[in-house]
């Protein structure tokens, strides 16, 4: 079967203290890229010279743009996928560490059916100082079986609409999804939009195996989700009305565009439905009193519907909207 055409894509803003490891990992790939694109947002340490000391040291052609003014990471990914040439995209951030055979796992994936418009993998997470944190990304997102069954058996949208499990820096694309998912709305995350609007497209596979080191540190703009209960309790804490008011302007813009290009996604139409539903169950929760006894009738509601399971955290989210009241 003939191969593919990869281009890697990787955004960076001051990324010297990880930068030379990530790009050594990319050029040392079982499988290498056909390109490598980086567009710079505007670092002021030394990520432009990291860069060019590893171009002079590889066949593998690197493009680097630095952008005349700074677009925040979400508008810098979509800069620098709209650069990239090839028909398959792999994303890459600037601190993490991938494994040789990254790059010819994923080309298998996608040559397996043309149906398969993306696909993503699970990540052994790191500390800043490369040690093993013996944990996975899926697990702290929690990602479980249940939902990598359902994602195996082609409803990605069915867990995508729930909560968010794809992380961008294990995620690769056809190029072709791109044009009608861009442009990206700057204030929101690239992957969760990315992702979702992916499986409104096609059929978006999970990569079980880890292909990648996913770096933990205090400077990243988003980590992996939480390792223990302590953290776990603190999230489901701050997750207030305004938490789920911020939700529900996602979800309406995410609405909002498949709308608008209904005829360009195959699952449009289920998505859209899906998205409805979404929304009334997040404007739910973001207006529930502030007393036990006033959320009973509306959280009631939203359990003999079955929203809380399709939607949210399942029983999780019940004891959360009840508990943590007066």
């Amino acid at each position: 079967m003939t191969g593919l055409r990869i281009s890697v894509a990787m955004a960076v803003f001051n990324g010297e203290r990880f930068l030379r490891a990530q790009l050594e990992s990319i050029v040392a790939q079982s499988r290498h890229p056909d390109e490598l694109v980086i567009c710079d947002d505007l670092s002021s340490d030394d990520s432009g010279k990291i860069v060019h000391e590893c171009s002079s040291h590889t066949t593998i052609p690197i493009r680097y743009v630095v952008n005349e003014r700074n677009l925040g990471s979400t508008r810098n990914f979509e800069k620098t996928i709209g650069l990239c040439n090839g028909p398959i995209v792999a994303l890459a951030d600037q601190d993490d560490v991938w494994y040789p055979k990254k790059l010819d796992c994923i080309e298998k994936a996608l040559q397996k059916s043309p149906e398969t418009v993306g696909v993503f993998s699970d990540a052994d997470l790191i500390d800043e100082m490369s040690r093993p944190m013996e944990a996975r990304l899926w697990r702290s997102m929690g990602f479980n079986s249940a939902e990598q069954s359902q994602f195996a058996s082609g409803d990605g949208l069915g867990v995508l609409i729930k909560h968010p499990v794809v992380t961008g820096a294990t995620l690769a694309f056809r190029r072709e999804c791109f044009d009608r998912i861009a442009p990206l709305p700057a204030d929101e995350i690239h992957d969760k939009w990315i992702s979702f609007l992916l499986t409104a497209y096609g059929r978006l596979e999970a990569i079980h195996e880890p292909l990648m080191q996913y770096r933990q540190h205090g400077k990243q703009q988003i980590g992996p989700g939480p390792l223990n209960l302590r953290e776990r309790m603190g999230i489901a804490k701050s997750r207030g009305s305004d938490f789920y008011r911020h939700e529900v302007k996602q979800f309406r813009q995410l609405f909002d565009r498949l709308e608008r290009r209904r005829e360009h996604f195959p699952h449009a139409e289920r998505a859209l439905r899906e998205l409805e539903r979404k929304i009334v169950h997040l404007e739910h929760r973001a207006t529930l009193g502030r007393t036990r006894v006033s959320r009973i009738p509306y959280v009631l509601g939203e359990m003999l519907n079955g929203h809380y399971w399709r939607y949210s955290g399942g029983w999780k989210s019940v004891a959360k909207d009840l508990m943590m009241a007066r």
